[in-house]
């Protein structure tokens, strides 16, 4: 009977609904059109494409994290390669 309930509760609790919300926000950044650096792409196709960052940060931890910040956006280096492009206000 163990078994019984037990697939019961799992077959009730798969079909509970499931609730998202959709987070909207405003920006008047140039980037929020999309143009941001692709995860993966090295430094020099960064600086190629998008030209001198406003601010380098210094590097920190292990694997080295750099923050190079834009107009409108900021780029997070894992050596020497994107692993993110965020919008900041």
């Amino acid at each position: 009977m163990t078994i019984v309930r037990t697939l019961l509760l799992l077959a009730l609790f798969a079909s509970a609904p499931v609730w998202a919300e959709t987070l909207g926000m405003q920006t008047d950044a140039p980037a929020a059109a999309g143009e941001r650096p692709k995860r993966g792409s090295t430094m020099s196709a960064v600086q190629g494409r998008f030209g001198e960052p406003v601010m380098r940060h210094a590097t920190v931890g292990e694997p080295p994290i750099t923050r190079w910040d834009y107009a409108g956006f900021a780029v997070y280096f894992e050596h020497d390669r994107v692993l993110h492009a965020v919008l900041v206000k």
